[in-house]
C-alpha cells in the first residue's frame, strides 16, 4: 500500500509554498517530488542486499532549484532540448523565441516550466503537478494547460505520464531531466555504469548542438550502445559529437517507435549495487546527458559537491529542433487535441 506524505519546504519571495511530496511504496523505497518544476527531488531504491539509497541527484535547498544549469529532476518546457536560433514557423507564421543557449533555445526559454512553481494535488495514489502557460508566455503561442502525473508502485515503478491542452496552434515537447547515479547521488563518478539503448541511429547533430536532420548508423562508431557498455568506454574517444559536447550530449533514435505506444528505450546498469534502471517511453527519442558540466552546481541534497559526469540524464522526448525539420515526428499541438506522452523508470536488482 502506498503512502504519499506532503510538507512545506519553504516559501518563495512571492509568497509561494513549495511542497515537498514524498511517495512511499509497500516494500520502503520512496521517491520525493517537488512543484517546483514539477520535479523530481530524490528516488530511494534497495541494491542487490537490499540497501536503499538514493539514486536520484537532487540540491539540499528548494532555492537550489531556480534558475539552476542543469534543470536537476526537473521538467522543461514549453520545448526540452534546443530549437536552432529560438525560430520556428507555424501555419506561415514565424515565432522568434529566447537564444539562451550559445544562441538556441533550450529548454523552453528564460523562464521556462522548469522554474515555476506548478500547483500539486494528490489523487489517492498519485501525484498530479498542473501549470496553466499564458499565451505568449517565453514568446510561445497559445494558451496552455499542462499536467505531469507521478505514479510510484510496489515493483519500483516511477511512471510520469505528461498531458497538455492548447487554445491556439503550438509546439510542445515535454521530459523530465533528473540524473541518475544508481550507485548512489553521492558516490562520485557516474560513467561505470553500463548503459544500454534500443537505438541503432543517433541524430547527428552541428558544432551548435542542433540536429542537421540525418540520423546516422550507431555501428562502428562510440555512439554505438545496442549492446551494453560502461558510459566511459568512449566517452572521451576523438569524435566529433563526443568533442562538440565534451562527453555524450546527444539524441537517439528510438528502435520501432510508434505514436503512443509504450517501449524499451534503455538500461542502465551499476554492477557494483546490482540496480538495474529499465527505461520505457511513448517518446520518439532518449537524449543522453553525462552531466559533463555539473561542477560548480548548488550543493547536493547529502551536503557534498556534484563532479563532472557524476550522474546522467537519460531524457526521452520528441527529437530536438522537430519543429523546423518536417521528416522528424511532429510537436504541434492543436485546439482539441491532448498531448499525452509517458516515461517509466522502472527499478530492479540482479538479485
Amino acid at each position: 500500500m502506498n503512502s504519499i506524505e506532503q510538507q512545506i519546504w519553504g516559501f518563495t519571495p512571492d509568497g509561494e509554498a513549495v511542497i515537498l511530496y514524498t511517495m512511499t511504496n509497500g516494500t520502503g523505497a520512496s521517491v520525493q517530488l517537488s512543484n517546483i518544476g514539477a520535479g523530481i527531488v530524490a528516488v530511494n531504491v534497495p541494491d542487490r542486499n537490499g540497501n536503499l539509497a538514493d539514486v536520484a541527484l537532487g540540491y539540499n535547498s528548494f532555492e537550489s532549484y531556480f534558475g539552476d544549469g542543469p534543470y536537476m529532476g526537473k521538467t522543461p518546457g514549453r520545448f526540452a532540448n534546443r530549437i536552432g536560433e529560438g525560430r520556428f514557423t507555424l501555419d506561415g507564421v514565424e515565432y522568434r523565441l529566447a537564444q539562451n543557449s550559445g544562441g538556441q533555445h533550450l529548454h523552453g526559454g528564460l523562464k521556462g516550466f522548469a522554474n515555476k512553481v506548478w500547483d500539486g494535488r494528490v489523487e489517492t495514489d498519485r501525484v498530479v503537478f498542473s501549470l496553466v502557460s499564458p499565451d505568449g508566455d517565453d514568446k510561445y503561442p497559445g494558451e496552455v494547460t499542462a499536467e505531469v502525473c507521478y505514479d510510484w508502485n510496489d515493483a519500483c515503478e516511477l511512471e510520469i505520464t505528461y498531458y497538455a491542452r492548447t487554445d491556439a496552434p503550438t509546439i510542445i515537447n515535454l521530459t523530465n531531466h533528473a540524473y541518475f547515479n544508481l550507485k548512489g547521488e553521492h558516490a562520485g563518478r557516474a560513467m561505470e555504469q553500463e548503459l544500454q539503448l534500443n537505438a541503432a541511429k543517433f541524430l547527428w547533430y552541428d558544432r551548435n548542438c542542433i540536429p542537421t536532420g540525418e540520423l546516422v548508423d550507431v555501428k562502428g562508431t562510440p555512439m554505438d550502445f545496442t549492446e551494453p557498455k560502461p558510459l566511459a568506454r568512449d566517452i572521451d574517444a576523438d569524435y566529433e559529437p563526443l568533442r562538440i559536447g565534451h562527453g555524450y550530449d546527444q539524441s537517439w533514435a528510438i528502435d520501432g517507435y510508434e505514436k503512443g505506444k509504450l517501449s524499451e528505450a534503455g538500461v542502465l546498469y551499476d554492477p557494483e549495487s546490482g540496480r538495474r534502471m529499465r527505461i520505457l517511453t511513448t517518446q520518439p527519442s532518449a537524449h543522453v546527458y553525462t552531466g559533463n558540466f555539473l561542477q560548480g552546481c548548488p550543493t547536493s541534497i547529502s551536503g557534498g559537491e556534484y563532479a563532472n559526469r557524476a550522474g546522467v540524464a537519460i531524457e526521452c522526448q520528441a527529437y530536438p529542433n522537430s519543429p523546423n525539420r518536417e521528416h522528424f515526428p511532429s510537436t504541434v499541438l492543436r485546439p482539441g487535441e491532448l498531448y499525452n506522452e509517458k516515461i517509466v523508470f522502472r527499478f530492479e536488482t540482479d538479485k
